[in-house]
């Protein structure tokens, strides 16, 4: 049989042999639905198995001015598919002069996102505004399938947080309050996922348009997280002074 072990596959440049090498990946995305818009909060580290390939990076893309997509997976997967789907969406707009419904453009990622299942690592979240149904938040998962969410959480970091944010959610919530209960769940994921860090990005979009903030660890304003203080962990005849 015409096999090789893992171990032993080569690059051969001559043949255009490369062989795949899985790299992990994470991210924090947050977004929840609020009584006049929608607010998405991430992270903004970047990694490539235990390397962080940048500790800026902005996951959250405008596609129009009420509309944005959250990205995580590959990066370069997900900011082709932004880039292509942006471009479809200005067409409609353009062929139909009025502006597409949220819905609409979700569909647009979601076939995208479908259609090269097997060549793409990428999930979003599309959130946005517009005249028909107000806010709106879309999930779609790699593989393209499309649920419309009052919140959900996306990434490495979102399996530390989805119950908190079920705890919080409730219909009619203020600006204020998703703002508060999206940054506090960006920080949580932050404090227990490896590969989620660096600063909080937060995106208000409603009928105004998209407004965009920042939260720096060295600045007030950053989610802080405060665990119970650990037991003592050496023998009780070793002094120990506690933490």
């Amino acid at each position: 049989m015409d096999t090789m072990r893992d171990d032993q596959k080569e690059a051969i440049p001559a043949l255009g042999f490369y062989p795949h090498v899985d790299i992990s990946t994470g991210t924090t995305l947050i977004a929840m639905e609020y009584n006049g818009g929608v607010v998405v909060g991430t992270d903004s580290r970047t990694s490539a198995g235990s390397f962080i390939t940048s500790r800026a990076t902005n996951k959250i893309t405008p596609i129009t001015d009420t509309m944005v997509v959250c990205r995580s997976g590959s990066a370069a997967d997900t900011q082709c598919i932004a880039d292509i789907a942006k471009y479809h969406i200005e067409v409609y707009t353009m062929l139909e002069n009025e502006p597409l419904t949220i819905y609409r453009a979700s569909q647009i990622f979601r076939q995208f996102l479908y259609n090269y299942r097997d060549s793409l690592s990428a999930s979003v979240l599309v959130a946005g505004w517009d005249a028909k149904e107000g806010g709106q938040l879309y999930a779609l998962p790699i593989g393209g399938f499309v649920t419309r969410q009052r919140s959900t959480a996306s990434g490495s970091g979102s399996t530390f947080v989805q119950g908190f944010l079920d705890s919080q959610w409730r219909p009619n919530l203020t600006l204020n309050e998703c703002k508060a209960i999206v940054k506090q769940a960006v920080g949580l994921a932050v404090f227990r996922d490896g590969s989620s860090g660096g600063v909080v990005r937060l995106a208000t979009i409603d009928a105004n348009g998209t407004s965009m903030e920042l939260y720096r660890p060295d600045k007030p304003g950053f989610p802080v997280v405060k665990p119970p203080s650990a037991h003592l962990s050496f023998p009780p005849h070793v002094e120990q002074t506690p933490v």
